[in-house]
């Protein structure tokens, strides 16, 4: 019997080691599904992309059955298909009651009984407040999966702890017991090493060579380059505004995103304005507007920068937004998930 066919629908992030898109299979088109796509990456990226998507599925396969763990759904050579895990990132949410941390203490301990650490949860945006106020972990690409409990396992089951504490004191202080204020402060000696010399590393791969650095300069940027776009888009009648976002773009910092309100294309709206002076251009119909009628930068940043979690709840508080919207998050054209950090 063929397996059912996956039907993407929104492309959420790429990179060059997966592409992921939320969708549902063709006969169960009410079940949202994510697929970690690798089927078409470059060639450079394929060996790493596959041993990651490797470590990922084993870690899911182990803790199947985990409330606040996905579910895996299948794993070929187009990419790895699990469950939607429904919830908000930990910075957005940003828990403050003690349910939510006693339920995420129960999710890492059903997790070290079956020998399983995530390695990833000092990032915020791995954490999930599901719907009913629990907890739910994501990405297990640097989950392992240990046949033995031995003192390894323990060091990193306990540095898996130590960094959900790290999520509790940014967001619930003042719920921190004494015993998990000392914990915070007493570094497991793998960690420490690995801050001194691996995470430089690291970040020096990360930071230069692939990836995206912080938002120094971001408002030179917008003086300098932003006069001259304004000045190339004002000689243009079929372009009536225009709006700047910044954006973490790959191994060179911040982007610059320009939103122009025009009807010509992609391609046309490209030629008014270099890559030099704008790394993403994006022609729409209507920009979101203030009462006063200045544009939404503050929503054109969110959409520049990729984060829809942070759309989705702009438009849970104002459902009028959705429509104008979704023809702008559609045809955006940044599809990282970095952050710029400041």
């Amino acid at each position: 019997m063929a397996e059912a066919k996956f039907i993407p629908v929104t492309v959420l992030k790429r990179d060059p080691f997966s592409e992921t898109i939320t969708g549902h299979l063709s006969d169960a088109p009410d079940r949202k599904l994510a697929l970690r796509k690798l089927d078409d990456l470059p060639m450079w990226s394929r060996p790493i992309a596959r041993f990651l998507a490797r470590r990922e599925v084993r870690g899911l396969r182990a803790v199947n059955g985990i409330t606040g763990c996905p579910e895996l759904i299948r794993y070929d050579r187009v990419g790895i298909l699990r469950d939607w895990s429904e919830g908000t990132p930990l910075q957005l949410a940003r828990p403050s009651e003690a349910a939510f941390y006693h339920d995420a203490k129960r999710l890492l301990r059903e997790m070290r009984r079956r020998g399983v650490t995530h390695n990833d949860i000092a990032k915020p945006q791995n954490w999930l407040m599901r719907p009913d106020g629990g907890a739910a972990v994501i990405d297990f690409q640097l989950a392992s999966v240990h046949r033995r409990q031995g003192r390894m396992f323990r060091i990193m089951a306990r540095e898996d702890l130590r960094h959900l504490l790290k999520q509790k004191r940014s967001f619930a202080p003042d719920l921190l017991t004494p015993a998990e204020l000392a914990m915070l402060d007493q570094k497991a000696l793998p960690s420490r090493i690995w801050m001194a010399t691996g995470k430089r590393l690291y970040n020096f791969i990360t930071r230069r060579l692939f990836d995206w650095s912080d938002g120094e300069g971001t408002e030179d940027r917008h003086e300098t380059d932003g006069a001259e776009i304004a000045r190339l888009l004002q000689t243009d009648p079929r372009v009536s505004d225009h709006a700047l976002a910044s954006f973490a773009l790959p191994g060179k910092g911040v982007g610059l995103y320009t939103f122009a309100e025009t009807n010509i294309s992609q391609d046309d709206l490209r030629a008014l304005i270099p890559e030099t002076l704008s790394e993403r251009v994006q022609p729409v119909a209507r920009m979101p507007r203030h009462a006063d009628g200045s544009p939404r930068t503050d929503l054109l940043a969110l959409i520049a920068a990729n984060r829809l979690d942070e759309l989705e709840l702009a438009c849970d508080r104002d459902p009028d937004l959705g429509p104008m919207l979704a023809p702008l998050i559609a045809g955006r054209q940044n599809l990282t998930d970095r952050i710029l950090r400041r």
